[in-house]
This record gives C-alpha cells, structure tokens and sequence, in this order.
C-alpha cells in the first residue's frame, strides 16, 4: 500500500503491518496500540493457536511420556495437557521449533529439526495470509477502527512472494530497521539467552557445514545446541538484513528501531508513520 501523508491522514480506518527482527520493538508497537483502540494481530500467537497448536501439544505429550507417573496418567486418560499461548506468552511456539544439536542437551536431530522448520514455514506463510479476514473480523465483528499486524522476525526468510503481495495489497508495511547501536544489544541478546530461531533451509545447511568444519565435528548430535545459536545468529543477522531492505524498497516504507523507541503514543506512531511516507525509501 502505497499513501501519501496526507492519504494516511485522511484515513478513517488505518492497517498496518511492522516487519523487523525480533527486538526491534514491533510487539512494543503493537501492544501500546492496543491500548489506544487498535487491533494487534500476532502473527505467532495466530501461528500457535491454530496452524501449530496440535504439533505443539504432541511436542509435550511426548516429553510427558518420558516421565513414567504421568505416561501411565496420559494412556488412562486422566489428565489433559492444553496450550495457555496469549500474545505475551509465545514460549511454546518457539520450544516446539527447538533447537539443533545433542539430545542429552535438549537439541534435535537433523531430520526432526528440519520437519520442525517446515512446519512454521507453512504456518507462517499461511498466518500472513489470515491477514484479510482478521482486518474484516476487527472493524465488522470488534468493531476496532485501526488494524496493526505485528509480524514475526522470520517473514524475510518465506522467499513467498503471495505473503508480500497480499499484506501490500491490504496494509502499508512498515520496516523497522535496526540501528547500529540495536543490532549490537540484539547479538549481544542472543549470545545471553539464545532461543529458537527459523532458517530457511539453503542458509542453514550452508551455516551447519561452515560450523561442522570449524569446530571439527562430524556429526549434528556433537553440537551444543546453545553454542550453535550463539554462533549462527550474527550470520543470520546479516543475511536478513537485504531480504527486509528489499521488501521495504518494493512495497513499503522504512523507520528506525531508535526512532520507534520514542513513540508514547497512537499519535506519536502516526507521525512516525507519515515522516516515514513523507521521506519515501529515503532514511
């Protein structure tokens, strides 16, 4: 969606989506614009609750079966094992993808990890697509005015052209682009509290064997799964960084994570916004 200032002012029911990697402060966004009469869709939580919640529960159940008092309580039907995912609370999501390496470390093998991978994939891309009837679902059925999607930090990682085009077509992205001094906090982040990431599969199986080499290791059950994370992110880091230009350059428009810091405010994210048409693909 492309809209002058003076468009986007003139707009009398606003959508937005906000690309970025995670911590760049979508969810911060998101979740201030909620409060101020916007609806917040979360990609992960819409990915969680519908398109991986049965996946995720299996993931659990079988890390119960491991546990002899409550395998005999699961097979007698005796207890019941659900999924507490809210918007703010997203950890299952990213437990079920996991993470790479030796089992005796929580890691997964290759195999499972790539079905993993797969699986996100396609509830990703679907998730993006729910787009259009979460912003009827809001203004017809939840009659909120303003619509915001607060998508997740793999979108530039789809190579889904149907994502693009669908959420340029139904709501004006906005990149968030990480300042030199918030990709440092970023990595540094990751070094502190590596999580589960998504990678496309041609940058992983290049990254695995670049890492495999380096630390002399033959097989994926000899990697620490954490030491991995640490390890891949800043590459990951990199490689996005074009993808997220591009989708700015072709279908939206760009602010930086120094400049979101500031926003208060509906009003102040509106100003942003439209400083950000005003000045084009130029930052």
């Amino acid at each position: 969606m492309r809209l002058t200032p003076a468009e986007y002012r003139d707009l009398p029911h606003r959508r937005i989506t906000l690309l970025g990697m995670s911590g760049v402060g979508k969810t911060h966004l998101s979740n201030m614009l909620r409060r101020e009469d916007w609806f917040h869709y979360s990609g992960d939580y819409r990915i969680g609750t519908r398109y991986l919640s049965e996946p995720i529960l299996d993931n659990i159940k079988a890390q119960a079966m491991q546990v002899p008092f409550l395998r005999d309580l699961l097979r007698a039907d005796s207890i019941q094992i659900i999924n507490n995912i809210t918007v703010d609370n997203l950890h299952p999501v990213s437990s079920f993808l996991g993470k790479l390496g030796n089992p005796e470390r929580g890691g997964l093998s290759l195999t499972e990890f790539k079905r993993r991978q797969a699986l996100h994939h396609a509830a990703e891309v679907q998730a993006m697509l729910d787009v259009p009837d979460f912003i009827h679902k809001a203004q017809i059925l939840f009659d909120y005015p303003h619509f915001i999607n607060d998508a997740g930090g793999s979108v530039s990682e789809l190579d889904a052209p149907e994502v693009l085009e669908t959420l340029a077509q139904h709501t004006l992205l906005l990149y968030i682009r990480a300042t030199d001094k918030n990709q440092r906090a970023l990595i540094a982040r990751a070094e502190r509290e590596p999580k589960p990431l998504y990678y496309r599969e041609a940058f992983l199986d290049k990254q695995l064997t670049h890492y495999m080499s380096q630390h002399d290791l033959d097989y994926v059950a000899q990697i620490d799964p954490d030491d991995f994370v640490r390890w891949v992110f800043p590459y990951l880091f990199q490689s996005r960084l074009p993808r997220y230009e591009a989708i700015a350059r072709d279908y939206g428009y760009t602010v930086l994570s120094s400049e979101v810091a500031q926003v208060g405010s509906a009003s102040d994210f509106d100003d942003l916004v439209q400083l950000a048409l005003d000045r084009g693909g130029r930052i």
